[in-house]
């Protein structure tokens, strides 16, 4: 199994699921949460330098990397966002942590805000890089962003549809994905190691549907929360360190901060040049503003 240099790889068991988790590093935790099409290798190039300051915890989320891989349900409810949130405070249970601070990208960032509305008393701080709120999100879509986000509908068609398109030859679409994403749409951001993590992940038919499946819960059971999180007031409690790239997703969303800035009280952050794949296409931006802030904790 590829694990990050100086990080320990262990298979935990949990109630509901077994994560593959990479640990380094002493001090207050600090969780970080991947996003699509990756895996917990993404962190590579920044999880050294924060396991200086910090005990670094890196789960490969449900369906991605080395964790199990459940089937989906009719519901959409076994890869929703509170779901997987609930796999973090079973692990944090786990491993006797009462609190952590949470740093999430993509849909890691998803399942952290999520975490965070659901057990506010288990986040010290968070971190987001390179998302709005999931009901934000979809009602921002134009024709332009809908093209450029084509995949939050083409992933949530009912299966095995997607599955058997991309299964077809999932390499080239996985980095067909990866290179649209970047600043330079190329693959050279990426340290070899981690694309060939996600190059062995994308060939497996049962990660090809649980990531299928995290997108069909994305346009059905994680929207319908967000709308009744905002529609009882819910507000995220945690200090929140907001990261996003210049030519990401979030950037074509008109204001990115100002919608963050609804959700929480506490809201820092702002750009930097990057494409979507911010930790690995500029990591010193990353540990510019969230060492800092986590140090704040």
């Amino acid at each position: 199994m590829t694990t990050i240099p100086g990080f320990v790889r262990d298979t935990i068991r949990l109630p509901d699921v077994d994560l593959s988790v990479q640990q380094a590093g002493s001090g207050a935790p600090l969780i970080l949460l991947h996003g699509y099409p990756q895996n917990g290798m993404c962190w590579a190039r920044v999880a050294p330098d924060l396991a200086r300051d910090f005990h670094v915890i890196i789960p490969d989320l449900r369906g991605y990397g080395q964790s199990a891989a459940p089937p989906d349900d009719a519901g959409h409810t076994t890869y929703s966002k509170r779901r997987m949130a609930q796999d973090i405070v079973d692990l944090m249970d786990h491993m006797g942590l009462r609190k952590s601070n949470i740093l999430g990208h993509d849909r890691g960032a998803r399942v952290s805000y999520r975490l965070a509305l659901d057990h506010p008393a288990r986040v010290d701080r968070l971190g987001i890089i390179e998302i709005v709120p999931t009901g934000d999100f979809w009602a921002a879509w134009t024709a332009d962003l809908a093209m450029a986000a084509y995949h939050w509908t083409f992933l949530a068609q009912p299966a095995p549809l997607p599955e058997r398109m991309i299964g077809a030859d999932p390499v080239a679409y996985l980095d067909h994905t990866l290179a649209a994403w970047t600043l330079d749409h190329t693959l050279n951001a990426l340290p070899p190691e981690s694309l060939d993590s996600y190059r062995a992940q994308i060939r497996d038919p049962a990660r090809i549907h649980a990531m299928c499946a995290d997108y069909r819960a994305g346009a059905t059971t994680d929207r319908r929360l967000d709308r009744e999180s905002r529609a009882a007031g819910a507000r995220i409690a945690a200090p929140v360190c907001y990261l996003w790239g210049e030519h990401g997703f979030p950037a074509r969303t008109g204001d990115p901060l100002g919608i963050w800035r609804r959700w929480a009280d506490d809201v820092q952050g702002g750009p930097c040049r990057s494409g979507h794949f911010v930790q690995e296409e500029n990591p010193q931006a990353v540990l510019d503003l969230l060492v800092p802030f986590f140090r704040g904790a």
